[in-house]
């Protein structure tokens, strides 16, 4: 593990495989992750590229309690464009899954130039009016399962907390069936879902779909259910130069549950 330290925060990295002659391919984990959830793919994507995987402020190996105001896209979004410049690599190839991919979007909206291209697996967000002809204002039903969930947690029933989390995005009774390393995970990150209930995340829309200009590649789990389809595919109708790839007999986690499968997706969308 490494570390870069930026706005006032050292940013811990794992730095695997070699250059290549290609960019960099910068990963970025989804709520409750770290940079170890990529650990499924590193294998078969550094056979070909140099993989720099991030964990974000406040994520493990950090511990925080949920206190201040320093958790936030708006923050992760300033660190993961400071954290590549700080590399001083020249362009990436920037990777980011579920909340990731939203940091990750918002990245390449602010600082094109930092970018070559941009894989998105089941962005995290809301859609609004001018992506959903069904939008009411208001927040997502989402959050107010998250919000239980963080409650749950911040009372000390962290296990609790996560079910509902991990139950919400997968289905009832997804916790007890996970394997024992990634519940593990889970606990290790669980206090940041505190802040993540605060996130006041803005939602997509047309316009910032239409400002994504590099080539963009969209990933989703054949089997994931609710809005994180339906945000995928508003927002690959409008990103101009978007595909879609679709993983067979997967949903949300989807590069865990199809190592392979996900890696041929982006090692195909890089070199093209």
């Amino acid at each position: 593990m490494q570390s870069l330290h930026v706005l006032g925060y050292d940013m811990p990295y794992l730095d695997v495989g070699e250059d290549r002659g290609r960019p960099p391919l910068v990963c970025v984990h989804g709520s409750l992750n770290d940079f170890r959830v990529w650990g499924c793919v590193l294998g078969p994507l550094t056979q070909r590229h140099r993989m720099i995987v991030v964990s974000l402020r406040h994520f493990f190996p950090a511990r925080w309690d949920g206190v201040g105001n320093t958790y936030s896209i708006a923050q992760h979004v300033s660190d993961v464009i400071a954290f590549i410049e700080k590399l001083d690599l020249g362009p990436v190839d920037l990777m980011g899954h579920s909340r990731g991919g939203h940091i990750c979007f918002r990245v390449a909206q602010q600082r094109p130039d930092l970018l070559r291209r941009l894989v998105l697996a089941e962005p995290g967000g809301e859609l609004d009016a001018s992506l959903d002809p069904d939008y009411s204002g208001g927040p997502s039903p989402l959050l107010a399962r998250f919000t239980a969930s963080a409650g749950k947690i911040a009372a000390g029933d962290v296990d609790g907390g996560l079910a509902v989390f991990v139950d919400t995005l997968e289905g009832a009774g997804t916790w007890p069936r996970l394997p024992a390393m990634v519940k593990q995970n889970l606990r290790d990150n669980a206090y940041t879902l505190i802040g993540q209930v605060r996130d006041n995340r803005p939602p997509f829309s047309k316009a910032d779909a239409e400002s994504i200009k590099m080539p963009t590649l969209f990933i989703l789990g054949a089997r994931t259910k609710g809005l994180l389809p339906k945000v995928l595919h508003a927002l690959a109708a409008h990103v101009p130069y978007s595909k879609t790839a679709i993983i067979p007999n997967a949903t949300h986690p989807m590069f865990e549950q199809a190592p392979q499968k996900y890696s041929e997706v982006v090692l195909d969308f890089l070199a093209s």
